[in-house]
């Protein structure tokens, strides 16, 4: 092509852009949302190829898109392939190796701001090794994985500050240091972006301070040094009360730091070193695909598109819907949508959203499709006046309004060892006419035990659990729900009105398990904010006074996996077991109240990369914690949402078009992919997402063809939109006498290998082997 000719294309592109900018302030746009047309996917992902196929040539091109966007480089079959430069009308502009319409290898990224990414890419996203520079002129340059730092890397603040050590969805998390521009530097451990650990501060002036931090400022044991010598050893806080200490002056200066006040370390030393925060782009690569569609041989088809940004095509003024981020607000600060989503029409098609980017399959259904119920009804029996239970309820929500009523010392998550002793209990009696430190009542009389008050009183705290919530929650105005039958260890379980809370009565030898290995859970939940396992908040005991044989009845308080505005339509109890591990219900008899087993499940859940990394982490550290505690015959819970239901109920397999299906009547939120950038990019929506809670995921069906009894399926290739809810349940259970006769017993009968009771190792290792078969790595494509 001549220059001339060239100049001329680029010329019709800026040409093209004012024309589209002008369009795009008549439309309502979907914020930094690309969609692909429908039939690039399959034609993207059809093939393992890694080149064009034999009957398609690699040749030079100069495109104006018809969106307006341009394109000179490497083409083949209507899509990039090889070396290019592609130009989006906003200004946003990828330099650098294609691969079937996917950015992927090498390659520059600029946005009109002026912001560039230069490094690896893969699938679409910033994947690799590469360097960003911030239009506020922030570098880093490090590891990315799917947009965010992650990894080792350095950055370097444009106001002289930096930092090199690790990262973890775009914060830093891990080992690392950061110097600030006037020569303080921090070396250490850090958690979601802020100080927080172990650490070394010093001061240009060469004092030092060494020990434990949080949220940027000591807290816990530590020790602050003068470059003379003298130390100043205590517990550090912010707080007056909890701050001690004991100085000790070096013998070349004995009375220098005698006036000196810690406190000076919070409100002068500290006072300017601010860690600079990162900076937001609006903007992601992959959400900038391309406007392209594939076209048959030698044939021109009219595309059904939408520009990449979200714009509609030139010359229409239709507007379209906003899509609502998780938290319920909208981009650009318009008000929450409490309506269902709506996906908005283009011309001659349908918008259709990416969920975290995954791939989109044809939705073909195979054989009949999965139901479920549209709205769920309500679990258990309240527990009205006239219910065997009754007076057992009001026993139990006037002990609770005593105990969290009590008043307690300063909440202090340092608890010394005394705290966890199994005769740190205490009784108070509870007279119907009333007494100095408790209210009359209309029950019979009882005597109330508390187990270890001060811990699970600062465990509360530790799960960030309001202590007026959590009495309102339980002995409000609203009575507990009786769950319709016990569970098979015998245990009865009640709900708390509003489902944030769940109660389950205790045989005496869970009791002593758990006192027995509360030091260790304790420290386990402090180390790991992430764990799945259990949270528990109160473990007590009521005793009725005035009976024949007065009954006691212990109980422990544990925080309700399930507990969601979204419809929990499938649930699922896994332990990696096969003998008896199956529900005796037939098929049309389950329902979203119905605990499914291990052979049962039909599916195979896939996780996001981070989080799927995170998973595989935190499973190993819960599971070595339940190992080292001699516990088996845990499980895992999952519950699952299905996003795409039509109005019939059947599911909607990801991609599927139902025009005229009802999808997430319930109001429930939705995420886009472009939405997902953007929650994963800013660390103050994450709160609405954690691990084992409310995770956007996909599910694979499977089906089981070889054998009965085959523990995983078969994977189908068709896969569902989910919202996904685990935890680790059922973690009292020693392996003790009982249960080392039962193992005995059934190995005689059965494999066993397939039985629950086993050695708490092995336990651990078969349980391991199967959840990590039946959770997997969602890949970008």
């Amino acid at each position: 092509m001549s220059k001339e000719s060239g100049s001329s294309v680029y010329k019709a592109w800026e040409a093209t852009v004012r024309k589209t900018q002008a369009a795009r302030k008549r439309a309502n746009s979907i914020f930094g949302i690309s969609v692909d047309h429908p039939d690039d996917d399959d034609h993207d992902h059809s093939s393992d190829e890694s080149d064009c196929g034999p009957e398609d040539m690699i040749y030079n091109a100069d495109r104006i898109l018809p969106n307006g966007d341009y394109y000179t480089g490497h083409w083949c079959e209507n899509f990039p392939h090889g070396q290019g430069k592609y130009l989006w009308t906003d200004g946003c502009m990828y330099v650098g190796e294609w691969f079937k319409g996917k950015t992927m290898g090498k390659g520059r990224f600029s946005w009109p701001s002026g912001a560039t990414y230069e490094g690896e890419f893969k699938s679409g996203y910033m994947d690799g090794n590469g360097t960003y520079t911030g239009t506020n002129g922030d570098t880093y340059k490090g590891e990315w994985v799917m947009n965010l730092k992650h990894g080792h890397g350095t950055k370097n603040y444009s106001n002289g500050d930096w930092y090199e050590g690790e990262w973890r969805r775009g914060l830093q998390e891990g080992q690392g240091r950061y110097q600030w521009k006037d020569g303080n530097h921090y070396i250490g451990e850090w958690k979601n972006g802020v100080i927080f650990g172990k650490g070394t501060f010093v001061w240009s002036n060469g004092n030092r301070y060494d020990g434990n931090w949080e949220d940027c400022v000591p807290k816990g044991n530590g020790t602050f040094r003068w470059p003379d010598g003298s130390l100043y050893v205590g517990n550090w806080s912010k707080d007056l009360s909890e701050q001690n200490g004991t100085y000790y002056p070096s013998q070349s200066s004995t009375d220098a730091h005698l006036e000196w006040n810690p406190q000076d370390v919070y409100n002068v030393d500290l006072k300017n070193c601010i860690i600079c925060p990162g900076e937001k782009v609006s903007i992601l690569p992959s959400q900038k695909k391309l406007a392209v569609w594939r076209s048959a041989k030698g044939e021109s088809v009219k595309p059904r598109r939408m520009s990449v940004d979200g714009r509609v095509s030139v010359g229409l003024d239709k507007p379209f819907d906003r899509m609502q981020m998780w938290d319920g607000t909208a981009h650009g600060g318009e008000s929450p949508c409490n309506a269902s989503d709506h996906r908005a029409s283009t011309v001659g098609g349908e918008l259709d959203e990416d969920m975290m980017g995954l791939h989109v399959e044809d939705g073909n259904q195979r054989g009949l499709p999965m139901t479920v119920h549209k709205t769920a009804r309500r679990q258990g029996e309240t527990i009205s006046r006239g219910h065997k239970n009754y007076e057992l309820m009001l026993n139990l929500q006037l002990g609770i309004r005593h105990s969290v009523g009590r008043p307690g010392p300063s909440g202090s998550l340092d608890l010394k060892p005394s705290a966890f002793d199994p005769r740190e209990k205490y009784w108070t009696r509870f007279p119907s006419e009333g007494s100095k430190y408790t209210p009359p009542h209309q029950s019979c009389e009882f005597k109330w035990k508390d187990y270890c008050p001060l811990v699970f009183r600062t465990l509360r705290k530790l799960f960030k659990v309001d202590p007026a919530d959590y009495m309102l929650s339980i002995c409000g105005n609203d009575a507990l729900r009786e769950l319709s039958s016990p569970g098979k260890s015998g245990s009865f379980f009640y709900l708390t009105n509003d489902d944030r809370y769940m109660i389950k009565t205790m045989k005496k030898a869970e009791v002593k398990v758990l006192i027995r290995m509360l030091s260790a859970y304790y420290n386990h939940v402090r180390a790991y904010e992430s764990t799945l396992v259990t949270k528990f908040y109160g473990l007590h005991c009521v005793k009725l006074m005035g009976q024949p044989i007065q009954k006691k009845v212990r109980f422990i308080i544990m925080g309700n996996l399930f507990c969601s505005e979204y419809t929990i339509h499938r649930r699922f109890d896994l332990k990696g077991s096969s003998l008896g591990r199956t529900t005796d219900k037939p098929e049309t008899e389950i329902d979203e109240m119905t605990i499914l087993k291990d052979l049962d499940l039909n599916f195979i859940f896939r996780l996001q990369k981070t989080w799927f990394q995170d998973f595989c982490r935190q499973i190993d550290r819960d599971c070595e914690f339940l190992e080292q505690e001699r516990i088996m015959d845990y499980s895992l819970l999952v519950g699952l949402h299905f996003r795409n239901t039509s109005a019939a109920g059947d599911l909607i397999p990801s991609g599927a078009q139902t025009p005229t299906g009802d999808q997430d009547s319930e109001g429930a939120p939705r995420l886009s992919r472009a939405d997902m950038d953007q929650l994963l990019l800013d660390p103050s929506r994450w709160a609405s997402i954690k691990l084992g809670l409310n995770m956007p995921a996909r599910v694979e069906k499977t089906e089981r063809k070889s054998d009965e009894f085959q523990l995983v399926g078969d994977p189908t290739g068709e896969y569902y939109d989910v919202i996904m809810f685990f935890g680790i349940i059922d973690i009292l259970q020693d392996y003790d006498i009982s249960k080392k006769l039962e193992h005995a017993y059934k190995s005689i009968q059965y494999d066993p290998t397939s039985i629950s009771a086993v050695d708490p190792r092995q336990y651990s290792r078969r349980f391991r082997d199967f959840i990590y078969k039946v959770f997997a790595e969602e890949t970008a494509t």
